[in-house]
């Protein structure tokens, strides 16, 4: 067994696919492959997957990814034929428009999420910027990065997790999680910098993170409502409905959780305006290509 390695947990019943971050005497130091969970394990507990496509776990997220992705194309279609039934009526003809999506700055403390969620971006023509940084330095970033991309979504997410032997009660301090105080510290200087939520719309947390503290501090959406494991994908998604919701309309609360993996014990927020705006008439001058989504590295 080595760094690298996936593995499952058999006192969990192999219910989570980690891949070995770090191998520390007789423990392991683990991320969750699909969920951002950060775990250690004793090594004995640990089994290796040879192959995690048959995994049920596995093939148990897939579909659930399937389903969200599907219905979040279907409602981009909904709204671009809503938009332009919008302007034909008003205007009693048809006319070319262009749109503006709202632009996204995403941190994230897991390189191959942020890989994976600009990806998710660009397919989606949602403008973004990945910053791979670990979740302490996130606090400090965002004082140079926010000024420097002036986003109207941050979204600030890795590993976290309640830590162990920890009584309900003691949820309710940020003591009990590894890496939710340093969110709220992120927070904090993303609302500092604006402080009106629907001038900047913030999503922060992962797995088991302590919802109400991020809420509390300044953030619209947030995880973990229930102390669940959250899939990678799922403040990707939220940061997408906001990019994507007019400006002109509150973003559905109902509608942008039912759209999650996780659902509404995974992630919570509060009535949220959205930042996408639709403009005309659109220009008969053909720009240049441009890249909607990019990764920048932190050393």
């Amino acid at each position: 067994m080595k760094q690298g390695d996936l593995v499952v947990r058999k006192s969990y019943g192999g219910d989570v696919l980690f891949r070995i971050e770090a191998i520390q005497q007789t423990h392991a130091v683990l991320k969750g492959t699909d969920y951002r969970l950060l775990a250690d394990s004793p090594i004995p507990d640990l089994s290796v997957v040879r192959d995690p496509e048959y995994t049920s776990a596995s093939q148990q997220v897939r579909i659930k990814v399937n389903e969200s992705m599907k219905r979040m194309h279907k409602q981009r279609e909904l709204q671009s034929e809503q938009t332009e039934e919008e302007i034909r009526v008003a205007l009693q003809q048809t006319q070319p428009y262009f749109e503006v999506p709202g632009k996204v700055l995403h941190l994230d403390g897991d390189n191959n999420y942020l890989k994976k969620s600009m990806q998710l971006y660009s397919s989606m023509r949602v403008p973004a910027h990945g910053i791979h940084a670990h979740e302490s330095q996130m606090s400090d970033m965002l004082y140079r990065l926010l000024p420097q991309f002036r986003p109207d979504i941050v979204v600030i997410t890795g590993h976290d997790g309640v830590l162990k032997n920890r009584r309900q009660e003691d949820l309710l301090s940020l003591s009990s999680y590894k890496n939710s105080q340093n969110f709220v510290n992120a927070v904090r200087v993303a609302r500092d910098y604006e402080k009106n939520r629907d001038g900047l719309i913030i999503v922060a947390g992962a797995c088991q993170s302590h919802f109400e503290a991020l809420l509390q501090t300044g953030a619209n959406f947030a995880s973990s409502p229930g102390r669940i494991l959250i899939h990678a994908l799922d403040p990707v998604y939220i940061a997408i409905k906001a990019s994507y919701t007019s400006i002109r309309e509150t973003i559905n609360l109902a509608d942008v959780i039912h759209g999650t993996i996780s659902g509404v014990d995974g992630v919570g927020g509060i009535e949220t305006l959205g930042r996408h705006r639709v403009g005309m008439p659109k220009s008969k001058v053909t720009p240049a290509a441009t890249t909607l989504a990019s990764i920048r590295r932190t050393t």
